[in-house]
């Protein structure tokens, strides 16, 4: 019996390989404001994850002991050591620790689990909803898809908005900036964009995310219970680094956003990003670049400031079949000061874009909303992807503002006007009026048609300039019911036909007749 254990393990002895495994190691030598010096690893990589272990102190290993695990970011490679941001808790860090390189990348989670959901700059849930289960590993920083991968934009994004929609729209794919001061309504133009998805056939809906940087928590909350009582959650993904988070974080969080709808755009679906707001971003990375003591420039930010959003907004794509036909539509926000769009930020971010809405103050203030710059507001590609019947009623639109917007600021020093500048102006002073929309209340593309093309055919020349909104409501529950063939078939095929324009007239008659006081009434 003895001699038959003996032989066991004897051969147990025998068939044992020992397998070596090296560790990667270096040792913390400084440690301040989220970002840390380290000793000893010289074989780490650029945009490295490091692993923070536990310390020597009692206190910080039973303190580390209850919490998750600790990583870093290599952000600095330098001739002694590499320099690193902590991503979480920087007092848990201390001088003397023991750092382990992981040998990969930055990745976030993303999968069909995220909708619905909030989670931080890593992808980790902060809702208090439980973990994720089944979820795809997505890098935070990737090259973007060449030229040769993409396609034209053609298809739009309907933001809900009549402003918007009529002249300044926006296609999936694009990447359209949303710039103005503070308290001008940005937000509430990207939030309402992210509901209006909601009127899109549900196999073709966008994925939407909406990534907070730097705002307060209050503010993202308040956000996150509009989009559910609105039902947009649903098909939204909330990424929140508030302005408690650390630098690092802030940083990252666009990134995060990015690199979970990049999940969506490769299965060949849609995503809309919002990027609220980047302004923040580039603040928090100049924090980290100075303690990382990178030599500064101008305003005090690095020199690669610019390749920090370009290399961010370069990722949005309209692709081709061949790479599935998804697309990723980026819509970045930048607050300027006192209106001045020639800021170092800015001017970046405008070069990189594909246009511009713009919000200025003084329009917000006088009331209207939203309170876009038609003169300076652009899209350099959503045209294409406009739907013919919006192409048709909204045409001499946008230069038929700007002339009154000229026209406006002349008439405060004429005496008399000739009648057709009067005509002008007092046209110019009714559209205003119809393109004006309360927050959070995104209107279908074809009602905004229908809406544009009764404005087109004279209905509200007759009209008070300060019952114009009163009656477009109206009237918009008026084709509701009277025209609901019409706005059907603008909704199914795009187009404004010679059928649907005599449907059309035949209920704007109908409205004529029905509130005959408000049209003699001028």
């Amino acid at each position: 019996m003895a001699n038959t254990v003996v032989d066991k393990i004897i051969k147990e002895i025998e068939a044992h390989a020992p397998s070596v495994e090296s560790e990667h190691v270096g040792r913390v030598t400084a440690v301040g404001d989220g970002v840390v010096a380290i000793d000893g690893l010289s074989k780490a990589v650029m945009s490295e994850v490091l692993l923070f272990e536990e310390g020597k102190g009692k206190k910080l290993a039973e303190a580390m002991k209850t919490q998750a695990e600790l990583y870093g970011l290599v952000l600095n490679l330098e001739e002694d050591g590499v320099r690193a941001a902590v991503l979480g808790d920087t007092a848990r860090v201390a001088e003397g620790m023991t750092v382990k390189s992981t040998g990969r990348v930055l990745s976030v989670p993303s999968g069909e689990e995220l909708l619905g959901r909030v989670v931080n700059a890593l992808g980790e849930p902060i809702d208090g909803k439980g973990p994720f289960k089944k979820t795809t590993l997505m890098p935070v920083e990737r090259e973007s898809y060449g030229v040769i991968d993409r396609k034209r934009v053609s298809v739009p994004v309907q933001t809900g908005i009549k402003a918007i929609d009529a002249m300044i729209p926006i296609g999936r794919g694009q990447r359209e900036l949303i710039i103005g001061d503070r308290s001008t309504g940005k937000t509430t133009i990207a939030i309402d964009t992210i509901i209006s998805q909601r009127n899109e056939p549900k196999a073709t809906r966008p994925i939407c995310i909406y990534v907070a940087i730097g705002q307060k928590e209050s503010k993202t909350a308040r956000i996150v219970e509009q989009l559910r009582q609105t039902g947009a959650l649903e098909y939204t993904i909330v990424v929140d680094a508030p302005a408690s988070a650390p630098a690092a974080l802030q940083f990252l969080a666009p990134y995060a956003g990015v690199a979970i709808g990049e999940y969506f755009m490769d299965a060949g679906r849609d995503v809309v990003v919002v990027y609220d707001d980047l302004s923040k971003q580039a603040v928090a990375y100049r924090q980290l670049s100075l303690l990382l003591r990178r030599p500064p420039g101008r305003e005090a930010y690095p020199g690669d400031i610019f390749y920090l959003h370009s290399r961010l907004l370069e990722r949005a794509a309209c692709l081709s079949k061949e790479k599935g036909g998804g697309s990723l539509t980026a819509l970045p926000i930048i607050e300027t000061q006192d209106g001045d769009v020639s800021g170092y930020i800015p001017t970046n971010v405008i070069s990189i874009t594909d246009g511009q809405i713009f919000l200025v103050a003084e329009l917000f203030n006088k009331g209207i909303r939203p309170a876009i710059d038609v003169g300076i507001s652009v899209s350099r590609v959503g045209s294409d992807a406009q739907k013919k019947a919006m192409k048709g009623v909204a045409g001499g639109l946008k230069l038929e503002l700007a002339q009154f917007r000229e026209l406006e600021a002349f008439m405060q020093f004429a005496q008399d006007l000739d009648k057709a500048t009067a005509d002008r102006i007092a046209s110019g002073q009714r559209m205003v009026e119809i393109l004006k929309q309360k927050n959070g209340a995104p209107i279908a593309m074809e009602m905004q048609v229908a809406i544009l093309y009764a404005a087109g055919q004279k209905l509200f020349n007759d009209v008070p300039v300060a019952k114009v909104s009163a009656v477009e409501a109206q009237l918009a529950e008026f084709f509701d019911t009277k025209a609901s063939k019409a706005l059907a078939e603008v909704k199914k095929s795009g187009l404004l036909s010679d059928e649907v324009k005599k449907e059309l007239n035949k209920a704007i008659e109908e409205f004529r007749l029905a509130h005959s006081e408000v049209f003699s009434a001028k």
